[in-house]
């Protein structure tokens, strides 16, 4: 289902108007029973018809108006009720429900919930009762109230007033002047005579709390008013047609300081006799209560329940990342309940909120959720729920009524870090707009600090849990890993937030991030950041097919010699997109000299620069580790006074610092600066241009990823083709007057040229000499020159482990043909007496084998000289590996005489090939044509 599909919250729940224009008071959400009676309180209150209208009767309410209806209609019921819930309970609202009931001054049947409740109760005739309002807070202990022609001094004495007048009181009259509290039987028969009745007593602590047992005021003294409320509880219980509603603080702390706290004890003891305890609101009726009293009627219930089901829905499938309650059926029941109030508002104001001093639990969640959804339906906020990041805290008026009931110092937590144009989430969103198009930042602090303002000084598990942060935040059609990263990047930034084992919370004293920032700033650029940047980058790079690797190094300390060498740049020589390139300029210095001496060997310096973008976010990166490095470790000198929270928390913060500076040096320094000389119409500039290329910065292996790089670039050559250097021979050295170059200058020239291309290391253009020396196509070899005659001159024969330094030669092919061919003796016949595979050699015949065929030296004479000028040879090979063994012979036996200057040699090569089945014409041809081509005759096929 998507968002598109959705219908937000407001174009289905449309508040009242005094929610909508803003105009509510804060009294108007304090139900005051002496207003209502005096017919002064505002209509929600003062009209039944209105007031049930905006009011959900919980099922304790059902109960408790059920217990009413019987007993002043002689049915039952319970003669006395004690109302204690925790303060903004409901208390006040359910003796209203009792008053416009009881006293029937609209029927029945125009009480919205009310017809239900009369017909379980077999009522059919609802008789009107006379009730009795005693509000605490209005009598005055010393000041008689004028009523008609009496003063009124006690609670009984206004008590019989309510109840029938002057005509009433005067059964009492002496009492009420005395101070002294009437027997039960005199109020008995005054309740039975004045019945039906209810007595609605509010506040009755704060009443009599301001008597004492020494004074004796108007309203008589401590001990009469407890022996009143005593006797009249007896006395309703009593009256079959009677009942008593009194409310009572559910703790000391309500009750008050001394007296308050003795009363409260003592009245419960009384109450306890004959009363019938209730809570009046169950948690989840509190969604009701809250709705009925903000929204209008909803009707379009098929949009709700698509809404909540998409909640739902995205809740189950995501599973893990939602708490546990979230996976049951009944939680759509809940947001169904709750709309357009997500039930996590209502779980965090009513479980953590209502436990603070000042914070009253009906009252105080329907006075905030005012304030709450006057400014988002006033800013158009279109969520299809109000969740709790969707609390308006950048509104003032909504702040302030929430960080009214938290200890002081909230309010720069919630300007700073949480909500509003100057807070952390704000700018992280204005820059990430991942996390700006759905404002996840500042959703998610707002849910964090709903959860967690409240419980922070004294819970023994601080925070929420992250699946509860995710809760409070997203909606359906977003993504959970916005959020859950937006989570991780506060965690990293904000000053007030704290996180431990995946539970996160605000707090109004900053946190180890506070003193991080402060202690960033202490730390000097170039003997503190500088090195700590050199030493993660030398962490990062190994030497791999470097010879050195020189981090931040001058200049003259990089020897200029034919090793390979990376150079790290420093972070202020670094590449980016400007037009200015800091770090070509520093390298053409790396390039042109070395210290203050030129430097010759400038193609052995390959470079390694900073992204222009990134070097102040590394250098920030840098500062933080180095901050919480020095942060634990005062912790563990003793030097700082840490619990062991915060000394893990900041342990786990370095950890992750370290993490983050060594992704950031890698994201960092991923640039590879290659100098070159370009050619221009054949001419070699003279400026050195620079070749770029990035580097991957997730490479497992960074040195094996610049290596990579730079042989698919052919920046770095690591094999390389005879005809590659056969080309560049040609083109640069070969001349008509010099047709040979020297092996070991051609190498320092690739060292020191820019234009030539750069060689990994010499053995590089060994091996390339050695696979071009096996064929005449690319130059010929020689060990030196004598004069004009090259030393152990070969051509198109393969030679092994070459040396390359100065003696060893590379000719041009056409001068070492040419020199090969100036050195051929010429031939000189001799007759072949013994055919193929003869056994004996004769005077001045020639051997002929497979091998070859070699003169035969004539037998000295008696007498003459016994100098042996002639040698002759003959082998068989295997014809199979006869390339291998021919070459073996030249290199071994026949270089031995080629290398005298004045050594005729002559080979001659005879080859027998025999069938029994013959050759077919196609072998034939390839044969005589190669042969033709070969100069090998005769070549010819016979039959044997």
């Amino acid at each position: 289902m998507t968002m598109t599909t959705l219908r937000p919250w407001r174009e289905i729940a449309v508040p009242h108007e005094d929610v909508l224009k803003g105009t509510f008071q804060q009294a108007e959400f304090a139900a005051d029973l002496s207003r209502v009676h005096d017919g002064t309180a505002s209509p929600e209150y003062g009209d039944p018809v209105l007031f049930f209208k905006r009011t959900y009767i919980t099922e304790g309410m059902r109960l408790l108006l059920d217990s009413v209806l019987k007993r002043i209609t002689g049915q039952g019921g319970d003669p006395v009720i004690q109302l204690q819930t925790a303060f903004g309970g409901g208390k006040t609202h359910t003796m209203l429900a009792v008053y416009h009931l009881a006293r029937g001054t609209v029927p029945a049947s125009d009480l919205q919930g009310i017809p239900p409740i009369l017909d379980a109760a077999g009522v059919i005739d609802l008789p009107k009762a006379r009730v009795v309002v005693i509000d605490g807070t209005r009598l005055s202990p010393n000041m008689p109230d004028k009523r008609g022609s009496v003063k009124v001094r006690t609670m009984w004495g206004d008590l019989a007033w309510q109840l029938g007048g002057e005509e009433a009181y005067a059964q009492i009259q002496e009492a009420d002047e005395s101070g002294t509290s009437p027997g039960k039987e005199t109020l008995a028969r005054l309740l039975a005579q004045y019945a039906p009745c209810v007595i609605l007593m509010d506040e009755l602590v704060a009443y009599i709390r301001q008597f004492d047992e020494k004074t004796k005021l108007a309203g008589g003294t401590y001990g009469s008013n407890i022996t009143f409320m005593q006797a009249l509880t007896e006395a309703t219980k009593a009256v079959p047609n009677a009942v008593l509603l009194a409310s009572l603080p559910e703790s000391d702390q309500e009750a008050g300081l001394g007296q308050g706290v003795a009363a409260l004890h003592t009245l419960e003891h009384y109450f306890a006799r004959v009363q019938a305890l209730w809570k009046p609101v169950a948690a989840e009726e509190a969604f009701e209560i809250v709705r009925r009293r903000l929204f209008a009627e909803i009707t379009n219930t098929a949009a709700v329940e698509t809404v909540c089901r998409s909640f739902a829905h995205l809740y189950i499938t995501s599973g893990p990342e939602f708490p546990r309650e979230t996976q049951e059926s009944r939680y759509y029941d809940r947001l169904v309940k709750a709309y357009p109030i997500h039930p996590e508002v209502f779980d965090r104001l009513y479980e953590d909120w209502s436990s603070l001093e000042n914070f009253q639990r009906t009252r105080g969640v329907l006075k905030l959720m005012a304030k709450v959804i006057h400014r988002l339906w006033k800013d158009g906020n279109n969520d299809l729920l109000i969740l709790p990041g969707s609390l308006p805290l950048y509104d003032g008026d909504t702040r302030n009524e929430m960080i009214y009931y938290l200890p002081q110092g909230w309010d720069p937590v919630v300007e700073r870090d949480i909500d509003g144009d100057r807070a952390g989430t704000t700018e992280i969103e204005s820059r990430d707009t991942r996390f700006g198009s759905v404002q996840a930042c500042r959703r998610v602090a707002r849910t964090v600090f709903l959860g967690s303002a409240p419980g922070t000084p004294n819970r023994m598990m601080q925070g929420i849990e992250q699946e509860r942060v995710l809760l409070g935040s997203i909606q359906p059609g977003q993504q959970t890993s916005v959020f859950r990263d937006a989570l991780h990047r506060l965690s990293d930034r904000l000053y007030y937030l704290n996180s431990a084992d995946n539970r996160y919370w605000f707090d109004t004293r900053p946190n180890l991030r506070r003193e991080m920032e402060e202690r960033k700033k202490r730390f000097d650029e170039k003997d503190d950041v500088i090195p700590a940047i050199a030493d993660g980058v030398k962490k990062a790079v190994s030497k791999g097919i470097f010879d050195g690797i020189h981090i931040f190094t001058v200049s003259g300390d990089i020897p200029d010699d034919s090793a390979l060498r990376l150079v790290v740049l420093p972070p202020h020589a670094h590449y980016g997109k400007s037009d200015v390139q800091m770090a070509t300029i520093c390298a053409a210095e790396y390039i042109k000299h070395r210290g203050d001496q030129p430097r010759h060997r400038q193609n052995r310096l390959i470079f390694l620069a900073a992204d222009a973008e990134n070097v102040r976010l590394l250098t920030d990166h840098i500062r933080s580790m180095l901050a919480w490095e020095s942060i634990v470790s005062d912790y563990k000198n003793k030097r700082i006074v840490l619990d062991n929270l915060m000394g893990d928390n900041a342990a786990n913060n370095l950890d992750m610092a370290r993490r983050t500076v060594a992704r950031t040096i890698r994201e960092t320094y991923r640039w590879l600066l290659v100098p070159i000389q370009e050619l221009d119409a054949g001419r070699v500039s003279p400026d050195i241009a620079w070749e770029s290329y990035s580097i991957n910065p997730g490479a497992e292996n960074p040195v094996k990823e610049i290596e990579r790089v730079l042989k698919e670039n052919e920046a770095l050559i690591a094999e390389w083709s005879p005809i590659h250097l056969s080309n560049l021979l040609k083109r640069w050295f070969w001349t008509d007057e010099t047709t040979d170059m020297k092996a070991g200058e051609f190498w320092e020239n690739t060292c020191r040229y820019l234009y030539l291309p750069r060689l990994l290391n010499r053995d590089v253009l060994k091996r390339t000499i050695e696979v071009g020396a096996d064929t005449k196509d690319y130059f010929g070899l020689a060990a030196g020159k004598d004069g004009e005659k090259y030393i152990d001159f070969t051509f198109g024969k393969g030679r092994r482990s070459v040396v390359v330094d100065d003696s060893l030669l590379l000719i041009e092919p056409a001068a070492a043909a040419a020199y090969e061919e100036s050195i051929r003796p010429p031939e000189t016949p001799y007759p072949v007496d013994t055919p193929f595979g003869g056994s004996e050699s004769h005077e001045g015949s020639t051997v002929v084998t497979s091998g070859g065929s070699f003169p035969v030296p004539t037998p000295t004479p008696a007498g003459t000289s016994s100098v042996k000028t002639r040698f002759y040879g003959s082998v068989e090979v295997d014809p199979i590996t006869a390339k291998m063994a021919f070459g073996q012979i030249v290199d071994e036996v026949v270089a031995q005489f080629t290398s005298r200057p004045n050594t005729t040699v002559t080979i001659k090569v005879e080859i027998s090939a025999v069938d029994k089945k013959g050759f077919d014409e196609n072998l034939q041809r390839a044969v005589r044509e190669n042969s033709a081509l070969l100069k090998i005759a005769p070549a010819e096929f016979e039959r044997e």
